[in-house]
């Protein structure tokens, strides 16, 4: 595949091989062709044939043998990696050669090449191409140069491809509000760090945090309002702990916690102080209804066993968190 770059959809209206090949600039505007002597040119291309597809029609694919490499003089080809109906790689304009990989590497099309508009091609058999090959380097540096290109190509694609796909796992493993982890992540991060800690003998502590009278608020001041209190809570979170400790979105108005290295004393003291910066950030949360009102949270911590699973220490957590509820809320809550 090579890519000219050219704006043109045409070289011209040829009705055969010679008009073409007695167009001089025509075939100057061709990159395979380009300071090849044009009695070359003629001599070689000569038996060589000019082949109309229509629109929509796929000229090479996967899977499928390919005997030419294929010049385009009129119209547009485009270049699929999985199939035609995708978003193409690139649009291949008047000028531009495809075929020319499968043919150096003796190897079926690794792509989907079709139609855009009604096409003319110039259809240059393999054993042609290694004619011209043999007696032209002007020829074999074209083809080197149109390599080069498309290694560039596919470097930025990989580069790009690479990209799109952090940013797929960033979302699949990240709440959209608050910008923490989501619940999936905690299921196996968590556990992880779980593991870890009990094969090292360390310490780790589990805290679950649930917003007071969150539902109230949501039907009084509306999903947006609410939508504000749960990031200030999240923001709230962030600052209340050590880069090693893992937080993540639970799910509602619930989060979670885990402390891997810290014993249930000091993440009581940590939960209390997370409970405290909450409460300052109430003003922040309050901005869209233009009253301050007082944000507090309920928290239950729990201490890691010898034999704990995670979901033995959200058990515990979450009962210690409804101590605290129903002791009158905006507390923390231990079980041991």
């Amino acid at each position: 595949m090579n890519n000219s770059n050219t704006e043109s959809s045409s070289l011209g209206d040829f009705s055969d091989v010679a008009a073409l090949l007695a167009d001089v600039d025509a075939l100057a505007r061709i990159p395979l062709f380009r300071s090849v002597a044009p009695a070359t040119l003629s001599f070689y291309l000569k038996e060589c044939a000019l082949v109309d597809r229509q629109a929509g029609e796929i000229i090479i694919q996967p899977g499928r043998p390919s005997e030419a490499v294929f010049v385009v003089i009129n119209g547009r080809t485009e270049i699929n990696l999985a199939t035609p109906e995708r978003q193409p790689l690139t649009v291949l304009r008047a000028g531009d050669c495809f075929g020319e990989m499968s043919f150096l590497e003796g190897k079926d099309p690794s792509a989907f090449v079709t139609a855009v508009d009604a096409v003319r091609l110039l259809e240059i058999p393999h054993t042609t191409m290694w004619s011209l090959i043999n007696v032209s380097h002007a020829l074999s540096r074209n083809l080197l140069v149109m390599l080069s290109q498309r290694v560039r190509t596919d470097n930025r694609v990989i580069a790009e491809s690479e990209r799109v796909l952090h940013q797929y796992e960033f979302r699949s493993v990240t709440d959209a509000l608050t910008g923490l982890y989501n619940r999936h992540w905690m299921e196996d991060m968590f556990q992880r760090e779980i593991s870890r800690c009990q094969m090292s003998d360390e310490q780790a502590s589990l805290i679950m945090v649930d917003i007071d009278h969150f539902r109230d608020f949501n039907t009084e001041f509306g999903h947006l309002a609410g939508d504000d209190v749960l990031c200030s809570v999240a923001r709230a979170i962030r600052k209340s702990f050590r880069p090693t400790d893992l937080a993540a979105r639970f799910g509602g108005d619930e989060f979670a916690v885990l402390l891997p290295e810290a014993g249930l004393e000091h993440a009581g003291m940590v939960a209390d102080r997370a409970r405290q910066a909450i409460q300052r950030f109430s003003t922040e949360a309050s901005k869209r209804i233009h009253q301050k009102l007082p944000i507090t949270v309920s928290l239950g911590v729990t201490a890691l066993h010898r034999k704990d699973s995670l979901e033995n220490m959200i058990e515990r957590a979450d009962s210690a968190l409804y101590t605290a509820k129903n002791a009158g809320r905006n507390q923390i809550a231990v079980a041991a």
